[in-house]
C-alpha cells in the first residue's frame, strides 16, 4: 500500500507542476465522470496513467475511494507545497547577502489590492538575479499597510531589513514621500537602503509628457485608440481591417513598392 500510495503522489505532483511550470489552470467548467473535458489537472493525470501502467494501477478508479488525491483540496495543498519549497530555495540562495527591493501594488480581478514583492540580489557567481518573492493581499496602498506588510513577509521568510541596500518603487506620494511614505519608514530603520525610482515609471512618465507637449504624438495615440477601440469592438470590423491591409501589401509587392523577404544562405568564402 505504501508503494502504490508514493507511486501516486508521485504522479499527481508531477502533473501539479508541469502545470504550475506552464501557468496553466488546474480546474475544469465540468468535471464530472460523464464530462468530456475535466479540466487540465484531471485529463493530464489520465493521459499520464495511461501512458504508464504503474501508474495506471494506482491512479483513478484504481486507486481507493477515499485515497484518490484528485480533489480540489489536494490540488491546492499541493500547489501551495510546491510554492513553498520555491520560496524557501530562493531564501536559502540569498543566505546572508545584501539585497534589494521592489514593490508595485494593482487590483485583481476579484477588486482585492495586491502587492507584489521582488527580490534582486547577485548570485555566488557574480550575477544579476530579480526573484519574485510573493504577492501579499494589503488591506490599502497607505505607507504604514505595506510597510507592515514587508515587515510580516521578512518575518515569515526569515529575511532581515537590516541587510536591505536598495528600494525601488514608482514615483507616488505613499511610496517615495519624504516624510510618510514608505521609502522613509523603511530608512528610518535602515538608512543604507538607498531608494531608486523604478525606472519602467520614469519613462512611462517621460513618454506621456513628450506625447502631451507634441501635438503630432499626442493625435497619432489618439488616432491609434479610436482605431483600436472601432476595431476591436467588432469581429466584422477587425476582420475587414485585416483584410484591407492584407490587399494593401499584395498590391504593394505585385507593383514592387516593398521587396519580399527571403531567406537566404550565405556561403563562406573558401
Amino acid at each position: 500500500m505504501e508503494v502504490e500510495y508514493r507511486t501516486r503522489l508521485t504522479a499527481v505532483l508531477d502533473v501539479t507542476r508541469f502545470l504550475l511550470k506552464q501557468g496553466l489552470p488546474f480546474r475544469g467548467h465540468d468535471e464530472s465522470l460523464s464530462s468530456l473535458n475535466k479540466g487540465n489537472f484531471l485529463e493530464l493525470l489520465e493521459w499520464y496513467s495511461l501512458r504508464n501502467e504503474k501508474v495506471f494501477r494506482v491512479v483513478n478508479q484504481n486507486a481507493p475511494a477515499n485515497n484518490q488525491m484528485t480533489s480540489p483540496k489536494i490540488q491546492k495543498e499541493l500547489a501551495n507545497a510546491c510554492a513553498t519549497e520555491i520560496t524557501c530555495t530562493i531564501v536559502d540562495d540569498i543566505g546572508d547577502k545584501y539585497f534589494s527591493l521592489m514593490i508595485d501594488e494593482a487590483r485583481d480581478v476579484s477588486v482585492k489590492e495586491q502587492m507584489g514583492v521582488v527580490l534582486r540580489y547577485v548570485s555566488k557567481n557574480g550575477y544579476v538575479i530579480e526573484r519574485f518573492l510573493a504577492m501579499v493581499h494589503v488591506p490599502d496602498t497607505s505607507a504604514i499597510s505595506l510597510k507592515n506588510a514587508i515587515d510580516c513577509l521578512f518575518a515569515k521568510h526569515r529575511l532581515s531589513l537590516s541587510r536591505l541596500r536598495g528600494q525601488g518603487y514608482d514615483g507616488a506620494s505613499n511610496m517615495r514621500g519624504e516624510f510618510n511614505g514608505l521609502k522613509a519608514l523603511v530608512l528610518k530603520e535602515n538608512p543604507y537602503a538607498r531608494y531608486i525610482h523604478c525606472f519602467a515609471h520614469q519613462l512611462q512618465l517621460v513618454i506621456v509628457a513628450v506625447a502631451k507637449d507634441n501635438r503630432i504624438v499626442s493625435d497619432f495615440f489618439q488616432y491609434v485608440t479610436m482605431i483600436v477601440n472601432a476595431a476591436g469592438a467588432s469581429c466584422k470590423r477587425k476582420d475587414q481591417l485585416r483584410q484591407h491591409h492584407h490587399d494593401r501589401l499584395v498590391e504593394q509587392l505585385e507593383k514592387v513598392e516593398i521587396a519580399r523577404w527571403r531567406r537566404t544562405k550565405i556561403k563562406n568564402p573558401v
